[in-house]
């Protein structure tokens, strides 16, 4: 079986870009990355549009964090994987485009920040460990894919 994460770019501001994110074609929650930028700047741009494969990372240091935060549930990071000139690029917790390191995160909860100009989620943990918990699950049915793009 091959599952899908679809991640539909709704709003853009100058530093943080909005989506919704479904699986399987249900809206399961919002998903916040950096902005879309012509040329890449390590660690502050969004992930390029396109169809890539979901994996189970586990080694290197936000394995490490998330296994201390997350002990019962933490089998490894999501990765999203095979991004052309993309390396460690996860599916992680955070409200703002400062805690995204070129990563996307999710969260139950959106905002526009009228002082900053720019979007926030919210309830990241408890978004986080239910994809978490969903993904986990469709990997063990077969491939996971995140499709991203506006």
């Amino acid at each position: 079986m091959k599952a899908i994460i679809k991640v539909r770019r709704i709003k853009a501001a100058s530093n943080s870009m909005l989506s919704k994110v479904y699986i399987n074609g249900e809206f399961f929650c919002y998903g916040l990355e950096d902005a879309v930028r012509d040329q890449k700047i390590k660690g502050r741009t969004a992930i390029p549009a396109g169809t890539y494969p979901i994996r189970l990372n586990t080694y290197g240091g936000m394995n490490s964090r998330y296994k201390k935060h997350f002990p019962k549930l933490h089998r490894g990071m999501l990765e999203i994987t095979q991004i052309p000139d993309y390396s460690y690029v996860y599916i992680h917790i955070g409200n703002n485009f400062g805690d995204t390191s070129g990563c996307l995160l999710v969260g139950f909860e959106k905002r526009y920040v009228i002082t900053s100009g720019e979007y926030e989620i919210f309830e990241s943990k408890a978004a986080y460990r239910a994809l978490y918990k969903k993904v986990l699950a469709l990997l063990e049915q077969g491939e996971v894919w995140l499709e991203i793009g506006f």
